[in-house]
C-alpha cells in the first residue's frame, strides 16, 4: 500500500459525520447506505458509541470511498458529538421532515459551526404522512440555517432513510462537496489522526479505534497519544479483518495500549518505541476529575463502570450536571470493565453506590456486595441511569421547613377574655387568615407572642377563611392579653427541598 512515489499527494476520501436529534433517523440512514442493520444492537435503538464505517459508492460514474461516523444523538453524548465533528471533513445534519429542529439539532449545529465544517442537511422521513419540507426549511431559517432556495447556500436533500428515496442524491452531494474541499493526503508520512473509541477487553487488553487523517501506518510501527502508546502488532479494519497496513480516512483498531487512550485525542505514529514513549509522556495531561465542594454541601459518591472509555466519558459528563446546592455528585472512581470485588471494596470505604453502564457484575463481586450491603445498579440506557441518580439525590437532599406569612389583620375591638381564650373583632389588611391557623402577634411593629385561631365568624356566620378587606370576629387562644391596634399575622410552614 505504501506508494513508490513518496512525494505525491493523493485525493483523500472524505470523513463524514452523521449528526442530529436522537430519533430523526441517523442510524437508519447509515444502515441503508451500508445495507446492514446496526440499531438492533443498541438499547432502545439508540446509538451510544461512535462507530466508523467505510463504504464504496458510485458517484459521477466512478467508484468513490467514504468513511462515515455515526454519532450519538442524545444530549448526554454532547462531548462525543463534539469530537466527531472535530474529526470529520463534512457533516450530514439529519432533520426529521415531521418534527423539524429539536434541541439536539441545535447542539449538533453548534458543534459543526465551532469547527467550521461544511455540512449538508438531510431532510429525512419524507415517506411519513406528517412530512412538511417547506415548514422544516422555514424552521431551519428561523434558527439561522439558510438552505438553497431559501436565501442560503447550504444543500438540503429530501430523503427517506427507510425506503432509500433521495439517498443516491445525498451521496452525490457528499462526493461533490468532497471535491470542492480538495481533500488530500500524503501516503508517505507516518500516520496521524484521532482516537474515536477505546475499551478494555479482558483477553486482549486495551484497544482503541482510530481514524487516520493523513499518512500511513503498518505493523512493526508504534502509535502514541497523550499518556498512552502501543506497538502495532496487528491492524484490524472496520470489518474486523486483519490488515498489514492502512492509510488516510480509514477507521482501524489497534490492540495492546499501555493505558486507556483519551477519546478524542490526537495520535501519531513512530518507527521507534522510544519516540512513541517520549510523545506519550510529553503530551500527557492530567485528565482526572477534580470536584470542589462547599463546606455545607453533602457529597453523593458513585463508582462508575462502563463498557468503553467513550461510554465512561458520556456517563461522567451527564452526572456532573446533577446535584443541587445541598448535594454534589462525587465520582469516587471510574473505569471500564465489569463490576469487580475491588469496586465493591472502594464503594464500601467511601460509602458509595456503584453504577454500571453496559457491563455485568462478577459473581464474586455480587456476593461481596450482598454481604456488605453495597448497592449495584446496571443500565443499558443512559436515561434510566440518570433518572435513578436524580431520584437518589432527591431522597438524600435534606428537607427544610420554611415559615411564610399568608395574611395579616388588625384588631379593632376586644370583646371578652376567659383565661387564655379571647374574643376579638378585626379587619383583614392583607392576604387571608384561616380557622385553626397559627398567628404571630405584633404590637407597634414588635413581635410579642403567638396564638391560634380557634373560631372564625364573618357577619356572625361561621367561616373557614377571612380574606382581604373583610371584617371578622374570632376566638384567639393565646397567653398574650390582646388590645385594639395589635396586628395578627397568619403563618404557614412549607417544605423546601
Amino acid at each position: 500500500m505504501t506508494p513508490k512515489n513518496k512525494t505525491k499527494k493523493l485525493v483523500r476520501p472524505p470523513i463524514v459525520v452523521i449528526m442530529g436529534h436522537i430519533d430523526h433517523g441517523k442510524s437508519t440512514l447509515l444502515d441503508y447506505i451500508r445495507k446492514a442493520n446496526t440499531t438492533e444492537f443498541e438499547a432502545g435503538g439508540i446509538t451510544q458509541h461512535i462507530s466508523a464505517y467505510e463504504v464504496e459508492i458510485m458517484a459521477g460514474g466512478e467508484k468513490r470511498k467514504i468513511t462515515f461516523l455515526d454519532t450519538p444523538g442524545h444530549e448526554a453524548f454532547c462531548s462525543i458529538r463534539a469530537r466527531g465533528a472535530k474529526v470529520a471533513d463534512i457533516a450530514i445534519l439529519v432533520v426529521s421532515s415531521e418534527d423539524g429542529v429539536k434541541p439536539q439539532t441545535l447542539e449538533a449545529l453548534d458543534c459543526i459551526n465551532k469547527d467550521a465544517i461544511p455540512f449538508i442537511i438531510a431532510l429525512n422521513k419524507i415517506d411519513r404522512p406528517g412530512a412538511n419540507i417547506d415548514k422544516v426549511k422555514q424552521n431551519l431559517a428561523e434558527n439561522g440555517v439558510l438552505v438553497e432556495g431559501w436565501g442560503g447556500n447550504i444543500p438540503a436533500i429530501a430523503i427517506s432513510a427507510k425506503t432509500g428515496a433521495g439517498v443516491p442524491d445525498l451521496l452525490e452531494m457528499i462526493a461533490l462537496q468532497s471535491d470542492m474541499e480538495e481533500l488530500e493526503g500524503d501516503p508517505s508520512i507516518p500516520a496521524e489522526g484521532f482516537v474515536i473509541e477505546s475499551d478494555l477487553n479482558p483477553k486482549q487488553g486495551i484497544s482503541a479505534n482510530l481514524i487516520i487523517k493523513n499518512g500511513y501506518l503498518k505493523t512493526g510501527m508504534f502509535v502514541a497519544t497523550s499518556g498512552a502508546y502501543a506497538p502495532i502488532r496487528a491492524i484490524e479494519n472496520y470489518k474486523e479483518e486483519n490488515i498489514s497496513e492502512a492509510t488516510f480516512s480509514s477507521p482501524i483498531k489497534i490492540v495492546g495500549w499501555s493505558a486507556g487512550p483519551k477519546v478524542g485525542s490526537e495520535f501519531k505514529t513512530f518507527s521507534k518505541k522510544e519516540e512513541a514513549i517520549k510523545f506519550a509522556t510529553e503530551t500527557n495531561q492530567n485528565n482526572d476529575i477534580c470536584n470542589i465542594f462547599q463546606n455545607d454541601c453533602i457529597s453523593f459518591g458513585v463508582v462508575i463502570k462502563a463498557d468503553t472509555f467513550g461510554s465512561l466519558d458520556a456517563v461522567e459528563h451527564e452526572l456532573k450536571k446533577l446535584g443541587n446546592e445541598k448535594i454534589a455528585v462525587r465520582i469516587i472512581s471510574k473505569d471500564v470493565g465489569d463490576v469487580s470485588e475491588n469496586d465493591i471494596k472502594t464503594a464500601k470505604i467511601k460509602n458509595s453506590l456503584i453504577l454500571g453502564f453496559n457491563v455485568s457484575t462478577d459473581k464474586s463481586a455480587s456476593g461481596l456486595a450482598m454481604r456488605d450491603g453495597i448497592e449495584i445498579k446496571n443500565y443499558q440506557v443512559i436515561y434510566d441511569l440518570v433518572d435513578y441518580v436524580k431520584e437518589k439525590i432527591k431522597e438524600a437532599t435534606p428537607v427544610e421547613t420554611v415559615e411564610i406569612t399568608t395574611g395579616s389583620a388588625k384588631i379593632i375591638r376586644v370583646f371578652s377574655k376567659n383565661r387564655d381564650k379571647q374574643v376579638v373583632g378585626g379587619k383583614i389588611e392583607e392576604g387571608e387568615i384561616k380557622s385553626g391557623g397559627i398567628i404571630k402577634i405584633y404590637r407597634r411593629e414588635s413581635f410579642i407572642g403567638t396564638g391560634k385561631i380557634k373560631e372564625l365568624q364573618i357577619q356572625k356566620l361561621k367561616a373557614d377563611i377571612a380574606r382581604e378587606g373583610q371584617e371578622f370576629g374570632t376566638m384567639i387562644e393565646s397567653k398574650i392579653d390582646l388590645v385594639p391596634g395589635d396586628v395578627l399575622k397568619a403563618t404557614s410552614l412549607i417544605r423546601q427541598e
